[in-house]
């Protein structure tokens, strides 16, 4: 005779998923603050803690920055010939570049970004992170009195924040001068004009939403995917995969966009 246990009702599935979700979010807000605490903390960042800083600022940032660059330079020349011959086409010239700036610097850019270093730089350091907690280096570490929370994830997740960060800077004004060349060459009769149009665009309330918006655009992704591999789901919960980790990803990004969005155009 096979037993089998009594299938769930639907609110207590529902009841389950609630909890799981509950829980995967109340992670992420607890190891957000002490990152926050640990960054603002100078005893974080003794020789030891600043070496391995520095090592995985460097592995996250540099191999990756100038495939990036170079795909900020070919996406903002393309986009901007195809706005400029459409803009030509409805009579609309005088609004085309100020519409590359608009869609490509203060949209895609920062979001390209920061999913370019999400995929190539946080999700694995997640995975590895999550191989060491599976390994019991994480227990290790504890019972030798180190936090693995200073030691391995606040490296990880300062590096992620400064590759994105640093690639959406540096591609933004790639963009801005692929832009002004696709339109008016490589001379400078066109720059005191695009100057205007420039200070236009990024006034002083769109200048702090983008900044924003990327501030929390790489904390997003450098935290997220650190959680789901720092902690086992436990309690009789499913495993929380990388899946999981990457749809919430997913979800604070695209509020983030649409909390920009409103705060640009509304």
């Amino acid at each position: 005779m096979i037993f089998r246990w009594p299938a769930l009702t639907l609110h207590e599935r529902l009841w389950h998923a609630l909890r799981r979700w509950a829980l995967a979010w109340g992670r992420i807000m607890y190891l957000g603050a002490v990152v926050l605490v640990l960054v603002l903390t100078p005893s974080s960042y003794g020789p030891g803690a600043r070496r391995t800083l520095a090592g995985h600022i460097y592995r996250d940032t540099a191999p990756i920055l100038p495939g990036f660059t170079v795909l900020a330079a070919l996406l903002g020349l393309v986009l901007t010939r195809i706005v400029v011959v459409t803009a030509l086409s409805y009579g609309l010239t005088a609004y085309a570049l100020e519409m590359v700036i608009r869609v490509l610097v203060l949209e895609l850019i920062p979001l390209t970004a920061a999913l370019f270093v999400a995929m190539r730089c946080t999700i694995p350091n997640g995975a590895r992170l999550a191989q060491l907690r599976q390994s019991g280096h994480l227990d290790a570490l504890r019972r030798r009195g180190v936090d693995p929370v200073r030691m391995e994830l606040l490296p990880r997740v300062v590096a992620g924040v400064f590759a994105c960060i640093t690639l959406a800077a540096l591609s933004c004004v790639v963009a801005l001068v692929m832009a002004y060349l696709g339109v008016y060459g490589f001379n400078l009769a066109g720059l005191p004009s695009y100057t205007r149009m420039f200070g236009h665009v990024f006034s002083p309330a769109v200048t702090l939403v983008f900044a924003i918006k990327t501030l929390l655009s790489s904390l997003a992704v450098a935290l997220i995917p650190m959680t789901a591999g720092m902690y086992d789901a436990g309690e009789g919960a499913q495993q929380d995969t990388e899946l999981g980790g990457l749809a919430r990803m997913f979800a604070v990004l695209l509020l983030i966009e649409v909390a920009s969005l409103v705060g640009n155009y509304y």
